[in-house]
């Protein structure tokens, strides 16, 4: 086979492609989130507990805990009247109750800082953090008078932001 200038630059077109190509697949890949807890029901949590994310991807939630069943519910007021502390641009998700094998998913395309939780385990801290994009700052919410405060539990159980997007992923039992 004679290599023309041609095929050359027809070849190292398709390669320039397929590698600007791969970055663009990867950001829309899905992530998984499990929900777990030990089989005597005396912990549960989120696997990963932080997840820092590019805009557009998704993230997909499974119930692994064969014992419970679990939420994935968004910190808004528009659900149980909590404080929002997702980006104000971003919509408010709840997935209903989960049974075991059972998924959700979002995906999230404003950047920011995404808290999460359990409906009935949020009070024993079963609670999420999610950072979409470079380096977005948490939002405060503007107005939480009147909305029902998080538990000490739940505060206390999120990851740091740069601790996210530091090491990209948090993992805590």
């Amino acid at each position: 086979m004679i290599l023309t200038r041609r095929r050359v630059l027809e070849v190292g077109g398709g390669i320039l492609a397929a590698l600007l190509a791969r970055p663009a697949a990867a950001m829309s890949a899905s992530v998984e989130i499990a929900m777990q807890g030990r089989p005597d029901g005396s912990h549960v949590w989120f696997d990963p507990i932080g997840l820092h994310i590019e805009p557009g991807q998704t993230v997909r939630w499974i119930n692994r805990d064969r014992g419970n069943s679990h939420t994935v519910t968004s910190y808004h007021p528009e659900i149980f009247d909590r404080p929002r502390r997702i980006p104000a641009k971003a919509k408010a998700w709840d997935s209903g109750y989960l049974l075991p094998e059972e998924t959700f998913s979002v995906r999230f395309d404003e950047e920011g800082v995404y808290d999460y939780y359990c409906v009935p385990h949020e009070h024993a801290g079963m609670v999420g953090r999610i950072v979409v994009g470079k380096s977005p700052a948490v939002e405060a919410a503007a107005e939480t008078a009147g909305l029902t405060p998080l538990p000490e539990a739940a505060l206390n159980g999120f990851p740091q932001v740069e601790e996210i997007i530091d090491n990209g992923i948090v993992r805590r039992e």
